[in-house]
C-alpha cells in the first residue's frame, strides 16, 4: 500500500509512455525527451516546497547520469555524489543508483556503492513498466534510502560531516 506523501510525489511526476532503452534509437531519444522533462518537473517542485535534494546530468547520449544529492540532519548538509548508468534492458531494468564514496559503510549497498533497492523499489518498478524513469528512480528509491540510510550511518560513526568543526 501506497501512503499519501508517496501518492503526493507521484502525483508530481508525468508517467512515460515511450517503452525504449539506450539501443532503440529514434524511439530513446523520444524516451530520453520523456526523462529529462519529467525530471525537470520533480525537480522544479522540490524547489517550490523547498526541498531540492539533488543535481543531475548526463552524456549526451543520456545513458550515463552523474551528480550530487544530499540530506539535511541535525541542521548539517550531508553531501554524496550520485552515479548510475541506464541498463542496456531499460526501461524493464531499473537504473543502479551508486554513491560511490559510501562503498561499504552499511549491509544495505553493493559492491562499488550501489544502493540496495531489491526489496522495496524493485518490484514497485517491475509493476510499473515502462511508466517509471529515472526522476521516479530518484523520489521512490534513492530519497527514502538517504532518508533512512545516512541517519544510521552517522549515528554508528561510518560517515561524518565533510566540516569537521560543524558537528562541534
Amino acid at each position: 500500500m501506497v501512503d499519501a506523501n508517496t501518492r503526493k510525489t507521484l502525483a508530481a511526476i508525468p508517467l512515460h509512455k515511450v517503452n525504449a532503452g539506450p539501443r532503440d534509437g529514434d524511439k530513446w531519444k523520444d524516451r530520453l525527451k520523456e526523462e529529462l522533462m519529467a525530471l525537470i518537473m520533480y525537480v522544479k517542485k522540490n524547489k517550490e516546497e523547498d526541498n531540492d535534494w539533488f543535481k543531475l546530468e548526463s552524456n549526451p547520449e543520456g545513458t550515463r547520469w552523474y551528480g550530487s544529492c544530499w540530506t539535511f540532519i541535525d541542521g548539517l548538509k550531508y553531501e554524496f555524489d550520485v552515479e548510475f548508468d541506464i541498463p542496456v534492458t531499460y526501461p524493464t531494468t531499473s537504473p543502479e543508483i551508486a554513491l560511490p564514496e559510501l562503498d561499504g559503510k552499511t549491509a544495505k549497498m553493493y559492491r562499488g556503492g550501489k544502493i540496495c533497492l531489491t526489496d522495496h523499489f524493485k518490484p514497485l518498478w517491475a509493476r510499473n513498466v515502462p511508466k517509471f524513469g529515472i526522476a521516479h528512480a530518484m523520489a521512490l528509491g534513492l530519497a527514502p534510502w538517504l532518508a533512512v540510510e545516512i541517519p544510521d550511518m552517522i549515528s554508528k560513526g561510518a560517515v561524518t560531516h565533510k566540516d569537521p568543526q560543524a558537528s562541534k
